[in-house]
């Protein structure tokens, strides 16, 4: 469990400041699949095609809390067979604080999964590593591309402009 808060004071017109407290971080579902095992763990001199796929999702509890989700996707293939295959739901349980209403969409979407990474990081490379294969490390996520991107397409702008 890690506590986090970015701000608790009051301002100077006696207001919180904005607040994000981590109250409960959780794998809520992982799979990992290394279907050609052990020929799949041969050295082979060419590196596989990675594809990876992030999705982030959040939802207000009655509590007033948060939950957030991040969903990590990858999968490694040499040509068309499948060296191995990770999926994993991260979940984040937040109590965020004097946040305006306008604002906590991004707050949710971006700052959230920005305090969560970390950790989905390591039990991917732990993952990777406990299937014998090297650990696989993680590049850092720019969610405040994920976050332009996914508005970008719910209001219908063409890719490149969100």
């Amino acid at each position: 469990m890690t506590d986090i808060e970015t701000a608790g004071v009051e301002n100077g017109e006696g207001v919180a400041a904005p607040s994000i407290r981590i109250l409960a971080q959780f794998i809520r579902d992982l799979s990992f699949e290394n279907p050609r095992a052990p020929e799949s763990l041969r050295p082979t001199g060419v590196q596989p095609q990675i594809d990876i796929g992030v999705e982030l999702n959040a939802r207000a509890r009655e509590d007033n809390l948060y939950e957030v989700d991040l969903k990590f996707t990858a999968g490694a293939r040499h040509e068309a067979d499948m060296v191995f295959q990770i999926e994993l739901l991260y979940g984040g349980l937040f109590q965020i604080q004097g946040v305006p209403e306008e604002s906590m969409e991004p707050v949710l979407l971006i700052e959230c999964p920005r305090f969560m990474f970390p950790f989905v990081r390591k039990v991917v490379a732990d993952l990777t590593t406990e299937g014998g294969f090297p650990p696989f490390m993680l590049d850092p996520i720019d969610f405040g591309a994920i976050y332009a991107a996914r508005r970008g397409q719910l209001s219908g702008e063409p890719a490149g402009q969100a």
